[in-house]
This record gives C-alpha cells, structure tokens and sequence, in this order.
C-alpha cells in the first residue's frame, strides 16, 4: 500500500484532493493528513473519511521540525503533496510575516524532512516522489490579452503572498538542482468549487448574495482571472505524481478567463436561475447589490494559463467548463448551509474538539 503524506489536507483543495484520490484508489493507499488547522482549515471537510482505516490524521505546524520528522521516521511515505500555505493576498498585505514564515520556511522543513528520510549513499530511494503545489499568481501580471503564462515564464510577483510562494518555488527548484531531489511544482490558476472559506472569490459572493449583503468589486471589476475547477486540479495532481517528469515544472490551467465582475453577474444569475419563485431570498437576488470599492493593493490586471506542457507530456486537461463549475459549486453550498454558517461563525473549529479532544 502507497502512503501519502498530505499537507493542509483540511484546506479547501487539500481536503478535495484527499476526497477525490479515496474514489480513486479506494483501499490502495494511506493517507496521512497533516494540518495545522487555522482559520482555513476545516476537519468538516473530511467528515466522510474520517473513520477509515487508511486516513490518518494529525495535527501539525510544517514549521515545526520535530513534529514532522517524528512523522516521517514513523510512516514509510511514499507521495508527499504540499498544499499547507497561507493563501489569501489580502492577509499577506496586513501580515507578511506568517506568509514568509508558513510558505518559505514551512516548505524548507518539508523538504529537510523528506530528504533525511528519503536519501540513501547512492542517491533517493526509488518511488518517492515530493509535490510542491504553487500559483500563478509568481508570473506576475499579463498586459496582452493574447499572453499566456508557461513555464518558462519569468517569475515577477508583486504581493506579499505571491512572493513567499515564488520563494518556495525557488526552494524547492534548488533542491531539484542540488542533491537531485525527487520533485515536481504545479503552478495552478485561480480554483474554485466545494469548501473554499468564504473570504475568497466565488464563495464570498454565493454566500452575500444569499444573504442579500452588499458584493465588494475591487477597482473596475475587469481584473480577470483564469479559473480551473477544484476537482480537475485534484485529478491533474495525481496524473504529475505518476506520470511527470521528475525535477519539471508543470502549469495546470482551466482554460476559463474571466474578469471578476463578469464572474460576479454569472453567480448572481445562477442564484437567481436556480433558486425557486417560492424562496424569499430570490427577492434580492440582483445586481443591486454589487458596490464597487477602493482597489487593492499591487492588484494584478490578469492571469491567463496555458497548460499546454501538461496536456502534451501527461494528458491532462480540464474537463470542466465554468458554467458547469459554477452551478455544481452552488448547488453544492445550497445543499451544505450549515456547513457555511459554521466556518463564517468560527464553530468550524468545535468540530476538531469534539472529534480529537
């Protein structure tokens, strides 16, 4: 049995790739979650694995050197998949300091880790395989309609968070090129779907325009963004472990740009499409309630991805259109209210303490 070592396993593409990967190889392999459980971390996500067999969970800072040793000296692991980051650009702006902390030297004690445990006198041990999951968000920002980022693509980030995660990239790449470390990066567009934390994107504007709260637009609204389905990410993951390259960087695109005001009236549209005449939130299901505020900070005009590498060398790509995407994730925090009203309240955190305490 293959065992993998996931970290931020209970973060919104963490937990969906741990999902994806049980429907996938059932009782084939083990996996081990570890998670520090911040804000963004969930334990609800993963309520449905919980109790099998092969998932283990436990609770760990990647900074925190100890712990992770201890974990790799007492698992045999096959696949690490390094999702822990902090993510939100917004947060990185107000506290650099924890996204250098978390996304730079968390991921140094990753690979320290699984160097010491993986390294042999005549090189890695055959099988092992570390998978360092990145953004585009490193490439900077497109001024061309027709630019795309590749991988070739010279690194210019402009926050705080796309800094610490290009700085991880570089950690990991000088890994790769110095002791030969059995690696991969992903760098992934915008994702959206199940169980994103509703200060991002898509389910900030689900969960506010059900509730008829005002919908921030920062700027114009024209940023765009290239938006992949968090499922079709989780897949292109899984075919990089056992098909890529070793040492290669590989960029997972959705091919679905879109500005962010554009994406904004699509939700607002679905919502209202979707919902019944009988329900009384329809009644404020309109564009009244967009309300445009003061830009963000070094805020990005567009990311476009071309996964072109990806699908020439493994056979990816992605299978799923936004207008399907958008009214699957909908559909989905219709039918999981309570989820929502526990993670914008904070009770998320109860679940932990009631399973683990």
């Amino acid at each position: 049995m293959r065992t993998y070592l996931v970290t931020g396993g209970a973060g919104f593409i963490g937990s969906n790739y741990i999902q994806y990967m049980f429907q996938k190889y059932h009782n084939d392999i083990h996996i081990i979650n570890i998670d520090a459980l911040t804000y963004a971390g969930n334990l609800e996500n993963l309520k449905d694995v919980a109790n099998r067999e092969n998932y283990t969970f436990i609770k760990a800072d990647i900074c925190d050197r100890e712990a992770i040793s201890a974990i790799f000296a007492k698992y045999d692991i096959d696949r690490v998949v390094h999702f822990a980051a902090e993510s939100h650009v917004d947060r990185s702006i107000k506290n650099p300091e924890v996204f250098v902390q978390t996304n730079v030297l968390g991921t140094l004690v990753m690979l320290n880790c699984a160097k010491a445990a993986w390294e042999t006198e005549d090189g890695f041990q055959a099988g092992k395989k570390f998978l360092h999951v990145s953004t585009d968000e490193v490439y900077g920002s497109l001024e061309k309609e027709d630019e795309y980022f590749y991988e070739t693509t010279p690194y210019d980030p402009h926050s705080p968070y796309s800094a610490s995660k290009a700085s991880s990239d570089m950690i990991v790449k000088s890994y790769i090129d110095t002791f030969k470390f059995p690696a991969n990066i992903t760098n992934c567009s915008n994702n959206y779907g199940p169980y994103q934390f509703p200060e991002k994107l898509i389910p900030l504007i689900i969960n506010n325009t059900l509730q008829g709260k005002k919908l921030p637009v920062y700027g114009d609204g024209k940023n765009v963004r290239d938006w992949l389905y968090v499922e079709d990410h989780a897949k292109a993951i899984d075919m990089v472990q056992e098909l890529g390259t070793i040492g290669q960087t590989y960029n997972i695109g959705g091919h679905n740009e879109k500005q962010n005001i554009e994406i904004i009236h699509i939700i607002i549209d679905t919502i209202h499409d979707m919902l019944s005449d009988s329900d009384p939130r329809k009644a404020h299901v309109n564009t009244d309630l967009i309300t445009y505020v003061a830009d963000r900070k070094g805020h990005d005009r567009r990311y476009a991805i071309a996964p072109d590498k990806i699908k020439a060398e493994i056979g990816w790509q992605p299978e799923t259109m936004f207008a399907e995407g958008i009214r699957k994730t909908i559909k989905w925090y219709f039918e999981h209210e309570d989820w929502m009203k526990n993670v914008t309240s904070g009770d998320y955190q109860k679940y932990y303490e009631e399973m683990y305490r």
